[in-house]
């Protein structure tokens, strides 16, 4: 890659942004919040641990992801008009778990007493009209992981709230292809942490018994067979059974939003280091953040998908094979950031380990906007329940004390920067993955609480000017290579790129599958050279106008593209269609559009497109 580039990849989009809008946009009022999914492209976070994780940063899928948030912002932007907000809150039951129940049970009883469920069952609905109350868009906060589709799944997809997402704006995009019409959904992540969609829970895959335990394993096989499922057949439907809850409770709320939002706007961001902040506990004690560490349990994963090696959860003791391998490969983590991440026992020092670059984030943002009533926290991380819970309450108590009564606080998780996953100082003694994974320590939590705490201060004493900055987050260059080689795709000798293998039937029933295989390309071409808009469609044959219209692309959940990687750079592509019994009876075609790398000898590599059409088949009703 070109060393010059930065990649920060919030940083890059806020300097785009100032090159096109000035000081319009910035580092106080753009935060980036992953809606989140499991099942995405990887390589484009510039820290250690999630650059060898993806096996290698990759500058092209930075570029598409930020070219793609830049190009969000320039659209909205060209289409922003004076509106109204409405707000609207409501329970959803039936959509999730707390995966660490255990860990839950850790609070004090008396704090546990004042709340019905182990998880946050409240969705928080915002509604956007134009002063016409022409119906513009919705953002909802709801806590539930995007995990349901496991960790066996190798499409690209955007999972249970990608699916109510889907829903909702091909209910108020009608005759557009989805991610085309102008409405637009966004269901945003809250505190997750310890939430699962896997709502049968946790079952020994082999014997069938149930495995929700404090370690979440299984008498036969450890914690490699305990697995949570999802209500449906397969994990395509569970994602669209948890993915249609989620939707319909946020079509009635929003439906039903009357409250509107009125007041000023305003903003706070920080830069801190999560490191080193001391927390006061009164006026006489105080504790401190650590350099970030991951525990042992880090390494089980969880009952939506577990780790390697058989490492469980719940583990407070090093093994001494591991202990020796780190030691040998990495380096002793200091005497220090054991006593202070103590009870985890330290599976990777990140904090300690700085080569090729740090492997950690020490400097970390803390951003609240405030609508009104309103107060969103952005939070660079996965807050476990209880978590969210006290810091809604910490940061609506602060905004009460200086004057702005009754505010309604949400947590927007995933945003700017990922710190991974922050758990109470209770759920933390007991190590499950998820408190393995609060990387700055026991006391990460009332760190967060304090800084939030004087964003809200600063907001409702209007003294936001006064803030610290913060320290910047450092840029890294020359982050480790892809240790995917980008190689020349080649075809079967006498075929071409696109080249029908396996052709279509003539005919299918509506409810079965339309399957076509063609000699195929590496996809990740295609983020290269973006001539085409998808890598497939579905086309039915209009017969008065005598043309094709296109009925689905590849972001609709009726199409699935599959590409089949072979030797010395061939590779197949099958497209499937699995009709709806929605499905119009007559003449179909699916397309496939690819990208394939050519290089001649001593010349650069060039990427050129292709496209091809199956034979037209005819879908009759059963």
């Amino acid at each position: 890659g070109d060393s010059s580039k930065t990649f920060e990849w919030w940083s890059t989009v806020l300097n785009r942004l100032q090159t096109k809008y000035g000081s319009l946009y910035g580092k106080d009022n753009v935060i980036l919040s992953g809606t989140h999914t499991h099942s995405g492209p990887a390589g484009y976070f510039q820290y250690t641990v999630f650059v060898i994780a993806s096996e290698g940063f990759s500058n092209r899928t930075f570029e598409y992801m930020v070219t793609g948030i830049v190009k969000s912002i320039e659209m909205a932007h060209r289409n922003m008009k004076p509106g109204k907000i409405f707000i609207k809150k409501g329970t959803v039951e039936g959509a999730q778990i707390n995966r660490s129940p255990y860990s839950y049970l850790q609070n004090p009883e008396s704090e546990r007493a004042r709340y019905s469920s182990n998880t946050d069952k409240e969705m928080v609905v915002l509604k956007m009209e134009d002063l016409d109350g022409a119906e513009l868009g919705l953002i909802s906060w709801f806590a539930v992981h995007p995990v349901s589709m496991n960790n066996s799944n190798h499409l690209v997809n955007s999972d249970n709230m990608g699916y109510a997402a889907y829903l909702f704006e091909q209910e108020k995009n009608k005759g557009y292809l989805p991610g085309e019409g102008p409405y637009v959904a966004a269901f945003a992540s809250s505190n997750l942490g310890d939430v699962s969609p896997n709502i049968l829970g946790p079952h020994c895959v082999n014997t069938g018994e149930s495995c929700d335990n404090a370690n979440s394993s299984c008498p036969i096989g450890g914690s490699s067979m305990c697995m949570a499922t999802g209500p449906g057949l397969d994990m395509f439907n569970s994602t669209q059974i948890i993915g249609r809850i989620i939707y319909e409770r946020a079509k009635e709320l929003y439906a039903s939003a009357s409250q509107e939002l009125t007041g000023p706007l305003a903003a706070a961001h920080q830069w801190v280091n999560m490191t080193d902040v001391t927390i006061w506990l009164n006026s006489t004690h105080s504790v401190k953040t650590c350099k970030p560490a991951l525990g042992y349990s880090f390494a089980a994963g969880t009952i939506d998908g577990f780790g390697s090696f058989n490492f469980t959860q719940g583990t407070t003791v090093g093994d001494p094979f591991w202990d020796t391998l780190r030691d040998q490969l990495l380096g002793k983590p200091s005497e220090e950031i054991k006593q202070c991440q103590k009870p985890k026992p330290i599976l990777l020092h990140t904090g300690e380990l700085t080569k090729p670059h740090p492997w950690h984030p020490d400097i970390v943002d803390v951003q609240m906007i405030t609508i009104g009533s309103l107060a969103i926290t952005a939070i660079p991380g996965e807050f476990t329940t209880m978590s969210g819970r006290r810091l809604r309450e910490a940061v609506q108590a602060e905004f009460a004390t200086y004057g702005m009564k009754n505010m309604t606080v949400v947590i927007s998780g995933l945003c700017n920067v990922y710190t991974h996953y922050i758990t109470t100082f209770e759920e933390y003694q007991v190590q499950r993955y998820e408190a393995a994974s609060t990387i700055y320590g026991p006391h990460t939590l009332s760190a967060y609480i304090q800084l939030f705490r004087a964003l809200a201060k600063a907001i409702a004493t209007d003294t936001v000017a006064n803030l610290s900055r913060g320290p910047e987050p450092p840029f890294f260059k020359q982050l480790i290579a892809s240790l995917i080689p980008n190689i020349v795709d080649r075809a079967p000798i006498g075929k071409t790129f696109g080249d029908v293998l396996q052709p279509a039937k003539p005919t299918y029933r509506v409810g079965e599958v339309a399957e076509v295989t063609f000699v195929g390309a590496n996809p990740k071409n295609s983020a290269e050279s973006q001539t085409h808009r998808t890598f497939l469609t579905v086309e039915k044959y209009e017969a008065t106008s005598a043309t094709w219209q296109i009925v689905h692309n590849d972001a609709s959940w009726e199409t699935r593209f599959y590409w089949y990687k072979g030797l010395l750079g061939h590779s197949n592509a099958t497209i499937q269609w699995h009709i709806p019994d929605t499905a119009q009876p007559g003449i179909y075609r699916i397309r496939y559009f690819g990208h394939n790398r050519k290089q001649d000898f001593l010349k650069p590599a060039v990427i050129l497109p292709f496209e091809s059409t199956s034979s037209a088949f005819e879908v009759v009703t059963t």
